[in-house]
């Protein structure tokens, strides 16, 4: 071992020695699912075990109060690995069942995997920080714990105050049903409050007195449900009304609310959300109303790095696929029977390998793609990725046909067979994170890639200067 420092085989011993207290982690944190930018137990629960493994911790990283950052080493190559912890509202689920079984009725759940998702990039810190220690080589290992990836652009914020900036590469990772590196581009988006106000009145007695605000938010809706028509086949509006002024019929509404969500393959692509804002406008002013526009989150699209992606890549087909059990594959089929018989779903996932749609569990490693295509997802790793080269694989945690954000994801988050998925994402991102400290030629590697990628393009952060985190993190009532 002294003479192969950092081998593969010794990056898998150590992760395989600490997995089991960081699939504990795993479920300590699906059993305590927290919104955007109030995960409190969910960080505490990381730092707590990541100092115990002799990280040095710095907490409010980027002016987030969920966000801290895990650091072990000095000196360069600072190698990054991203986490995230944060849960999807209304998603609460009985592990292992296989009907809709709430916890509790309303409550969240980790319909996304960001439990997993944490956990194993701080368990592949956790193992490479070991590796360090045992050969003394230089260096310095970071692990990012991120907040608020599924609605607030966690790393967006963190990017925009530059704590990713030192880093020579940023590695990271997702649940899903296939292993595979994840070799696509994404979809910048920028989220947006439009809260209307107007007069409320006795809607029957004296009607011509009030300004409708809910009659605003469905104008508004209209307007843009015709511009879509209008607008590039690969940029996507959506939108929920998150308050519609009150249940009274009788009661002229002075203020509703609505949150959209505009997105588009590219980051400088903002004339969608002009055209929205402007639509708003213009219901405000059909309604005799006044509309605020305030932004609520965004990401830039993702820049892969086809570099970094190739070593990843090499490290997850000698690692190999997870190895699942008959259990395994039993709860599997019975799922899919009982509830994942959507062709769409399955269709969905066969373009890539034909093979994929017949099987339950995958049990293999799927291709690098040649060619590099816009995956009709955002994520706010596009903003990481834009000031260090950046990379991510995913693993199969889930049986295939499971759609995201759904309870059939939350029902099988704590699993064995989502812990052994989550065991292979550490053993690839710790060994891909090797490669590069042994040889730094490969971080030089992929910065030239990404500064010709970048050329003479600027990154902007899509949310604006003047809006703060705090904002969004919910008061008590």
């Amino acid at each position: 071992m002294q003479n192969d420092p950092l081998s593969l085989n010794e990056i898998v011993r150590y992760v395989d020695s600490k997995s089991s207290a960081f699939c504990d982690l795993s479920d300590r944190i699906w059993a305590t699912p927290e919104l955007a930018f109030e995960e409190d137990r969910s960080a505490s629960e990381q730092i707590n075990l990541l100092e115990r493994e002799g990280f040095r911790i710095t907490r409010n990283v980027g002016g987030l109060a969920t966000a801290f950052l895990a650091e072990y080493g000095d000196g360069g190559p600072i190698i990054g690995i991203l986490g995230e912890y944060d849960a999807l509202p209304g998603l609460s689920q009985v592990s292992g069942a296989l009907e809709q079984t709430p916890t509790t009725k309303g409550a969240a759940g980790h319909g996304c995997g960001h439990n997993l998702l944490g956990a194993g990039s701080a368990l592949a810190a956790a193992a490479l920080k070991e590796a360090l220690a045992a050969h003394e080589i230089p260096g310095t290992i970071r692990y990012y714990g991120c907040p608020a990836e599924e609605a607030g652009g966690g790393k967006t914020y963190m990017t925009r105050a530059g704590v990713f900036n030192d880093l020579d590469i940023a590695l990271c990772w997702h649940p899903h049903v296939v292993n595979e590196v994840h070799s696509n581009s994404s979809l910048a988006a920028i989220g947006v409050y439009f809260r209307f106000r107007g007069r409320a009145t006795h809607a029957a007695a004296s009607p011509h007195m009030g300004r409708s605000a809910l009659d605003a938010v469905e104008l508004m809706n209209v307007g843009v449900n015709y511009m879509r028509e209008h607008m590039p086949s690969d940029a996507r509006v959506h939108y929920a009304v998150t308050n519609t002024g009150g249940d009274a019929p009788n009661v002229v509404q002075a203020y509703a609310e609505s949150i959209y969500s505009i997105r588009s393959p590219h980051l400088r692509d903002a004339h969608l959300f002009e055209r929205v804002k402007k639509i708003a406008e213009g219901a405000a002013l059909m309604t005799e109303t006044s509309v605020e526009v305030q932004i609520a989150g965004g990401s830039a699209n993702i820049l892969p790095n086809r570099v970094l992606q190739e070593i990843m890549f090499e490290n997850m087909q000698r690692i190999g696929p997870p190895s699942f059990r008959e259990a395994d594959y039993s709860f599997a089929k019975k799922l899919r029977e009982l509830t994942l018989s959507d062709e769409d779903a399955l269709a969905s996932i066969a373009p890539r390998d034909a093979s994929l749609k017949s099987m339950i569990l995958h049990d293999g490693v799927l291709g690098l793609p040649m060619h590099e295509e816009v995956e009709m997802s955002t994520t706010d790793v596009g903003d990481v990725s834009w000031v260090v080269p950046t990379a991510q694989c995913h693993t199969a945690c889930y049986s295939i046909g499971t759609a995201f954000h759904t309870w059939q994801m939350v029902t099988q988050g704590k699993l064995p067979a989502a812990h052994k998925g989550m065991a292979l994402a550490a053993r690839t991102l710790a060994a891909t994170a090797a490669d590069c400290l042994r040889n730094p030629a490969l971080i030089a590697r992929a910065k030239a890639e990404l500064r010709e990628r970048i050329g003479s393009q600027i990154y902007i952060c899509p949310i604006p200067p003047d809006v703060k985190p705090e904002h969004l993190r919910k008061k008590p009532a």
